[in-house]
């Protein structure tokens, strides 16, 4: 059984709060980004003007990176504290950079988690640009240190030039909570970073917990993030308590997946398959919207049960879409340009289906689209290997999805099938679902419910 839940954030932007951010830019500076000469330049603009944006007293730091991590700024132990002076300094280390030498991200990682790891801020953030794949894995294998830094602080990754890895970068950003995101013109980073760090500096709620409760008989598969970005939760403690990171005014959406057996269970009417609850931990002062049902309509009618969720079908055309891509990108570096093609065909079709225009504009800078319905398209003669890059880091940004459907059967929304609202029982405050009879938690029965 599938469900979507949005969960939105209002407000946090307000009330004049100041930043919590803690602030590490990492800047590739192995011997790729030495030619063409723009990109290093474009490094060192991007890095700057994001250092220009941060707020007086955010703690931050530029860790320099090749196949092996060092701070370039500040030049003590530790991180400096944003102002006049240090945002000066700092720029003026950054153009002072050179490249040389080879590639080790799980370095750069290691050092950002411990200069983070000496501050207090609620929010750790880790900016990292790279320009070439994780040459030097076996000094500090990128697996160990994702697992250490899982958890400790958001990271979003950037690609620049024509020789890293999309899935590398997406293996780190969904382990660590952030997004693969890339520029197809070097000078085009700059305005990116400053968009980035735009939207950052507004988030003033450090994470936000998903506990899901599953009634008896019924077990909780897993818990993913699905929009704007796809992101891996991992439940912490053997529980079944889900951390989601740094919010600002935003909404996301995740897709839960539990199992249930139908066995002895009555057909035609709302049943209760578990709680979803949000909590702020830490004492964050934000008021929480009450536990919502997640509930099941068994049926015997083989139509209803046939009928899939809008919005679950949405996301896993996303997830086919991303699977697609991946698969073309591999047949195109093996050489395979008619496997290739296929595949984006199917991508185009997908994402066609989805009315997911942007990613069809994406599609076409690789394709020429004759019938986008069908999956008809032609390979461009001039594509080359990092076009297929920049579409994978770019179909790991998706779209919303449409308005939620009945979904009975098979899937349902937080409010119950067809957005029916819960109801809140008068003797213990627990949600249950808008046709119980009983409330699943204590038992009360509803007065004037058959």
């Amino acid at each position: 059984m599938h469900a979507i839940l949005s969960v939105q954030v209002n407000g946090a932007e307000g009330g004049g709060r100041s930043p919590v951010l803690a602030q590490v830019l990492a800047v590739d500076c192995s011997s790729s980004m030495t030619w063409p000469p723009e990109k290093l330049h474009a490094a060192q603009q991007a890095a700057a003007a994001a250092i220009r944006m941060l707020s007086d007293g955010t703690p931050f730091a530029v860790v320099r990176g090749n196949e092996k991590a060092a701070v370039v700024y500040p030049d003590t132990l530790g991180m400096a504290r944003a102002d006049d002076r240090s945002r000066a300094a700092a720029e003026r280390a950054v153009h002072r950079l050179v490249a040389g030498g080879g590639t080790c991200i799980g370095a750069w990682l290691d050092l950002s988690h411990r200069l983070l790891a000496e501050q207090n801020a609620p929010i750790g953030h880790v900016l990292l640009l790279t320009d070439g794949m994780n040459q030097h894995d076996e000094q500090m294998p990128l697996a160990e240190v994702l697992e250490i830094c899982a958890g400790r602080f958001v990271c979003d990754a950037w690609g620049i030039g024509d020789g890293w890895d999309g899935r590398e970068l997406l293996r780190i950003t969904r382990r660590l909570h952030g997004s693969a995101s890339s520029v197809h013109e070097e000078a085009a980073l700059p305005a990116e970073y400053e968009k980035l760090m735009e939207r950052l500096l507004t988030k003033t709620v450090p994470e936000l917990e998903i506990t899901v409760t599953p009634m008896a008989g019924a077990a909780v598969r897993y818990l993913k993030q699905v929009y704007p970005t796809e992101a891996q939760l991992i439940p912490e403690g053997g529980t079944q308590r889900f951390v989601t990171r740094a919010w600002g005014d935003e909404t996301r959406r995740y897709q839960l997946c539990l199992s249930a057996d139908p066995a002895a269970r009555p057909r035609h009417e709302d049943l209760q398959l578990a709680v979803v609850t949000v909590e702020a931990p830490g004492g964050a002062e934000v008021r929480l919207p009450p536990p919502q049902p997640c509930v099941v309509h068994w049926t015997d009618n083989p139509a209803l049960s046939a009928r899939t969720d809008a919005q679950v079908e949405h996301f896993e055309h996303h997830q086919r879409l991303g699977e697609a891509i991946a698969t073309a990108t591999d047949a195109h570096r093996r050489g395979e340009r008619d496997l290739a093609e296929r595949n984006l065909g199917w991508a185009v079709r997908l994402a066609h289906a989805m009315g997911a225009d942007q990613q069809l504009g994406r599609l076409a800078r690789l394709v020429e689209i004759d019938d986008a319905r069908a999956g008809q398209v032609r390979l461009r003669s001039e594509v080359t290997a990092v076009d297929f890059e920049h579409l994978i880091t770019a179909s790991s940004h998706s779209t919303y999805g449409p308005a939620s459907g009945t979904g009975v059967g098979s899937a349902t929304d937080a409010a119950g099938p067809g957005g029916r609202a819960a109801v809140q029982c008068p003797s213990c405050a627990h949600q249950a679902p808008a046709t119980a009879r009983f409330c699943p938690s204590c038992r009360h029965r509803f007065t004037g419910r058959p």
